[in-house]
């Protein structure tokens, strides 16, 4: 599935969190914030590429592996690999961005820039780097815009 980078996300309406080893399984809810895609790449469509700073692909390595939203049943494979050895992600992360805004990227996103050069916006960039992942381990859904109000099941 393709969005060009900063474009309106609109694939799911509501967002549902994993919510693993805690006191319920998933977090759900209509976001009051905006989302812009970052990272949803396609064969045959552009993207930038280029060099991204070390410490920015550790954080979002950091958060891909404690946040997990909207987690479908079956994978989407990775088709700017080889055809008979794809990568494969099957979930997205929320970044939170300027007042009112996330980004919302596939969980592939990571991959994409190690294997494929992919570099997203610096303002995602940016984001990245501002997360507390702190914050985040002690709260309990690893993303500070949750309202509180949320359906946890």
């Amino acid at each position: 599935m393709f969005y060009e980078d900063l474009s309106p996300y609109d694939y799911f309406e509501d967002e549902t969190f994993a919510a693993e080893g805690r006191s319920f399984f998933r977090v759900g809810f209509r976001p009051a914030y905006r989302r812009l895609a970052v990272g949803w790449l396609e064969v045959g469509r552009p993207c930038a590429t280029g060099p991204v700073p070390a410490a920015f692909t550790e954080k979002l390595r950091a958060i891909i592996a404690v946040q997990s939203v909207n987690l479908c049943r079956g994978w989407h494979f990775c088709d700017l690999c080889p055809p008979d050895d794809p990568a494969r992600g099957n979930g997205e992360i929320r970044v939170p961005g300027a007042p009112g805004t996330a980004y919302a990227a596939p969980v592939l996103i990571g991959h994409y820039i190690d294997a494929h050069a992919y570099r997203p916006p610096q303002v995602f960039v940016d984001a990245v780097m501002a997360v507390d992942l702190d914050a985040w381990a002690a709260a309990d859904v690893p993303f500070s815009w949750v309202p509180a109000d949320a359906d946890r099941t």
